[in-house]
């Protein structure tokens, strides 16, 4: 929860909190009015691979000050989300020497997708400091240099937009000896309620469909009409785009598949995860298939 115990001002991505009571050097009296901190200190927030299938994301902060920072509370406020995202770690401390950066996870909310957002919507951090003996709140404008928000929301809430007419899962999975593709099952069933197309799951990083594979996915062209509720299930074959050890070792997403859909005419795509006990199967898989051990 955001606190709003003072007036904060925002020059670039540089902090400006206000003291707290009390705040100060011992014998000297308690701050008053708004303190900066030092110049340099700037927000960013971030979603690396490690995070994609967690919803979470990172507010990354770097002290390019001469003073060390405390970071307490964080609250991540974008008008693309039903709430706030907040710390992952609730109640942690973040010290942040000068010189130095942190990264401070925060769970991502649900998105917001009932009214239209503007294109130009930016993410507002808003945490608590301390630094030098003074502490205080402090609000920034933060820049997203990765460009992960605006296809986020996009891509969840066209998802929820499916979710009325069908709800996907990948539900099974196969193995099969080397040289042989494993199966992937996908079940699509719908509610009844509403029309798509769910048009072909594309390949990852890791994985693709062999001779199945049409630019770049496997197509499907599955239509789901009102008044059909009966699931169905589709067996997708699977073989490793790569051998190398450590793309299993290091594997960030290459068990979350893009899902090309139409919806009410217009083509987009969601994110479709696995799983994780179904990504232990296929990284296991993985590693037997490509003839290393200790992968997964």
């Amino acid at each position: 929860m955001f606190l709003r115990s003072c007036a904060v001002a925002v020059v670039g991505l540089a902090l400006v909190g206000c003291a707290g009571a009390g705040a100060g050097a011992p014998g000297e009296p308690a701050s008053r009015g708004s303190t900066a901190l030092a110049a340099g200190v700037t927000v960013e927030i971030v979603q690396l691979r490690a995070d994609v299938a967690l919803r979470q994301a990172q507010v990354h902060v770097v002290n390019g000050g001469d003073t060390d920072l405390q970071i307490g509370e964080v609250a991540v406020d974008d008008p693309r989300f039903t709430a706030p995202a907040t710390r992952v770690l609730a109640g942690r401390t973040s010290t942040v020497p000068a010189g130095a950066e942190v990264d401070i996870r925060v769970q991502l909310p649900e998105v917001a997708c009932s009214a239209p957002v503007a294109a130009a919507a930016q993410p507002a951090v808003e945490l608590t400091f301390l630094a030098d003996g003074v502490g205080g709140t402090a609000r920034v404008v933060a820049a997203d240099p990765l460009g992960f928000l605006a296809p986020l929301h996009e891509r969840e809430c066209r998802a929820a937009a499916l979710a009325e007419a069908a709800t996907l899962a990948f539900t099974g999975f196969t193995p099969a000896p080397p040289g042989q593709p494993a199966t992937l099952q996908l079940t699509v069933t719908p509610t009844g309620r509403g029309e798509a197309t769910v048009v072909a799951v594309q390949a990852t990083n890791l994985l693709d469909f062999g001779p199945a594979t049409v630019d770049g996915a496997f197509p499907l062209d599955l239509p789901v009409v009102p008044g059909d509720t009966d699931p169905t299930v589709v067996d997708i074959p699977l073989l490793p785009s790569r051998c190398d050890p450590h793309a299993v070792q290091e594997d960030k997403r290459g068990t979350i598949f893009d899902i090309r859909l139409s919806l009410d005419g217009e083509p987009g795509e969601i994110e479709l995860f696995v799983g994780d006990a179904l990504r232990g199967d296929i990284l296991t898989w993985v590693s037997s298939w490509c003839g290393f051990a200790g992968a997964g």
